[in-house]
């Protein structure tokens, strides 16, 4: 009976990975329009499905050339190619600019705002570095 209850634990836990890492999460402006892709391999797609650019697991941004652009540190700071500090996405979901000032916010459902909180896109299930180097920081 372990034995059983081990296997299935394991077909489960295969299963749900499989499924989580092989979907593409859309990225949408205000009206809710495709505008972009990124997979879940860090592969940025344009709305006609090109390959645009790359978010290496180590945070690394590469353009479409796979020349390095900038890089996203694991404590959300954002770096452009010169590795200068250019902003940041606090835990909360704050995306603010190299002198720290809130230039928008990434909701936990994946609305994106602006300064003045207007809804200015959608990347729900994408990271929130992720979606702020989409949509503040014009890495693609």
């Amino acid at each position: 009976m372990k034995r059983l209850i081990f296997i299935l634990t394991i077909l489960a836990t295969l299963s749900f990975a499989a499924n989580t890492e092989s979907l593409a999460q859309d990225v949408r402006n205000s009206s809710y329009s495709t505008i972009g892709h990124i997979d879940s391999d860090g592969t940025v797609r344009n709305s006609s499905y090109s390959a645009i650019g790359h978010i290496d697991s180590d945070g690394t941004v590469r353009n479409s050339s796979y020349s390095a652009i900038g890089h996203i540190d694991s404590d959300g700071t954002i770096r452009n190619s010169s590795y200068s500090a250019i902003g940041h996405v606090d835990k909360d979901g704050t995306v603010r600019n190299s002198s720290y000032s809130a230039i928008g916010h990434i909701d936990s459902d994946g609305t994106v705002r602006n300064s003045s909180y207007s809804t200015i896109g959608h990347a729900k299930g994408i990271k929130r570095e992720w979606a702020a180097v989409f949509f503040f920081f014009n890495f693609f």
